[in-house]
């Protein structure tokens, strides 16, 4: 049994991740979560009162409350999600990907080297600091590449590259203070309680809501699709397996264009709640201006992972699509929460150039 600190534990992924090491593992689990936006109480509402979980509402860039909950939870690891995520949102305003991203991430990084250089030999030879990160810190791939581990950083908007930068701030304290490190970098990540401005959700709910479905540009730009569970699965193996200072890529190994994605919500959704009119729900797809500096395609190359740690994504984009549509369908009450909240309305974001 470890006691896990992570941060962004109220997000997508981390309250993912979250709901899995309860339901899989005996860790203690510490959620640190500003709770903005996207950070949501109600995903772990069937967790709330384990006595294994602990939440602290904070911002990891107040340095005394980092030190507060070090002294008093002792963790034995970090996994670090806390991050302004949305690249739209990051071209409105960049400022906040900057504090939170860059230093945020450089703030834990000081406050838990301080930690673990004082632990006993025992607790500090096991301790280890895991950070999230993204395919986007690479940039744009032509169609016949793919991201290795190696592959140089090349970001192309505001949030790609305070998360390119935080990276970097990761390996630094590695390789000056020895601190025990790994970095994930993933491709796109689609599931349960994803908030509704990435493209799946927001696809699904303006699809039964009778809104357009904009695309943007021409809508040829491909992404690797990756079940958050699977994304969870190879975080944990990472952080239990991986050799510290390393980096791993992961992805779902499921490319796919923007617009067969759009295309295949519609055809589902045509399937398991077809529109009264008897009509597609391809009629409500419509093309925009493209989002500045949008890179055309990201795929990882994922044999290290593989190799060196055995892990494989379970989920097929088919299968999984189809179970996160009937998800948003079925947790209605979860989204309209949002929407009754003004907190998102499906509004286009990130227009300017």
């Amino acid at each position: 049994m470890k006691t896990l600190l992570v941060t962004g534990g109220a997000g997508f992924i981390g309250s993912n991740f979250i709901l899995k090491q309860l339901s899989e593992t005996d860790n203690v689990i510490i959620n640190l979560d500003k709770l903005t936006y996207a950070g949501n109480l109600e995903n772990l509402g069937s967790v709330a009162d384990q006595e294994r979980y602990h939440f602290v509402q904070g911002d990891i860039t107040d340095s005394d409350l980092i030190e507060s909950i070090i002294k008093q939870y002792q963790p034995d690891g970090v996994i670090h999600f806390a991050a302004e995520s949305h690249v739209d949102r990051s071209i409105d305003g960049p400022m906040p990907f900057i504090m939170t991203n860059l230093v945020g991430t450089a703030i834990l990084l000081d406050r838990l080297n301080h930690y673990w250089r004082n632990l006993d030999d025992t607790k500090k030879n096991n301790f280890r600091f895991l950070h999230v990160s993204t395919d986007e810190v690479f940039g744009s791939l032509g169609m016949d590449e793919k991201f290795g581990v190696d592959t140089p950083y090349d970001p192309s908007s505001p949030y790609s590259a305070s998360k390119a930068g935080s990276d970097h701030l990761v390996r630094a304290w590695n390789r000056t203070f020895d601190f025990p490190i790994l970095i994930t970098n993933c491709t796109n990540n689609y599931g349960p309680f994803q908030f509704p401005e990435k493209l799946i959700p927001l696809m699904v709910i303006n699809a039964i809501s009778g809104k357009a479905l904009p695309v943007y540009g021409s809508g040829e730009n491909v992404r690797d699709w990756l079940h958050v569970e699977d994304h969870c699965d190879a975080i944990y193996s990472a952080f239990e397996r991986g050799k510290t200072g390393d980096t791993y890529l992961i992805g779902g190994e499921e490319e796919v264009t923007n617009i067969r994605v759009v295309e295949t919500i519609c055809e589902i959704l045509d399937e398991i709640q077809p529109l009264e009119s008897g009509e597609s729900y391809k009629q409500q797809i419509t093309y925009v201006t493209d989002r500045p500096g949008h890179d055309l395609r990201y795929a990882m190359d994922i044999s290290k992972i593989r190799s060196e740690l055995g892990w494989n994504p379970k989920n097929s984009f088919a299968s999984g699509l189809k179970q996160t549509i009937e998800w948003y369908l079925e947790n209605r009450v979860w989204w309209e929460a949002l929407q009754q909240k003004k907190i998102y309305e499906q509004e286009r974001l990130g227009k300017q150039a």
